[in-house]
């Protein structure tokens, strides 16, 4: 099975052909199939019920114009605007910075992009702000109340979508790099100053020409990350 352009049959399947996919197909995903997946994904668990999650799915003109909005502001505020939260630990240790260093060393490589090439790094970067082209849209955001076991809630919901997305044949990639400009998707968005914006995410159909979406990112060995008692 083609993990770009076949959908997923079971929960198996959807998890291991899902991915982060950084370039998309310009082909509209109706408005009634995001519905669905919303709603389904709603089936996620939350503590005490509490369904601490927001979400916005967005396409269109409403969409084309905030990414030209997001563009024309870039150059002089590479940095965006400030996030509400730390989207890494400030000081990231090993063998979480090894991975993350990882991951960027083998995206580039699969572009051609070599390391002194800095400016062509910072034109893929910038890409997330396209959204990698995706026609569709999602913002994710939780009331500021909220603590770290519903911060695990938003993130199942999350999950969920992504999951359901590769049921029908969509792919998706969450984008933390959003939260640096909180301020203008609050006002995008209408998000009340009692909620911390959390994330975007892009929504479409894979591209499958794209040298970008042949990236496969590495797993820790299961003993590294769990571990089996009594068995």
């Amino acid at each position: 099975m083609s993990r770009l352009t076949s959908p997923a049959h079971t929960v198996s399947d959807a998890l291991s052909t899902r991915f982060s996919c950084r370039a998309f197909l310009d082909t509209p995903v109706p408005e009634a199939l995001v519905r669905e997946i919303v709603e389904t994904a709603t089936r996620a668990p939350s503590g005490g019920n509490l369904q601490p999650w927001h979400m916005w799915a967005v396409t269109g003109d409403p969409l084309k114009n905030f990414v030209a909005d997001i563009t024309a502001r870039l150059p002089e505020n590479p940095a965006g605007e400030g996030s509400e939260y730390h989207i890494y630990p400030p000081e990231l240790k090993e063998p979480y910075n090894a991975r993350r260093f990882d991951v960027g060393v083998r995206m580039y490589e699969i572009l051609g992009i070599p390391r002194e090439d800095k400016r062509g790094r910072m034109e893929q970067m910038m890409r997330n702000y396209t959204f990698f082209g995706a026609p569709c849209a999602m913002f994710f955001a939780i009331d500021k109340q909220m603590q770290e076991g519903q911060w695990s809630d938003m993130g199942m919901v999350i999950q969920s979508i992504m999951l359901l997305a590769r049921e029908k044949g969509l792919h998706s990639c969450p984008q933390e790099i959003w939260a640096l400009w909180t301020p203008t998707i609050k006002k995008f968005l209408d998000i009340p100053e009692n909620m911390t914006f959390f994330c975007g995410m892009a929504l479409g159909y894979a591209d499958p020409d794209a040298a970008i979406n042949q990236l496969e990112t590495s797993r820790a060995p299961l003993d590294e990350v769990a571990g089996f008692i009594g068995f």
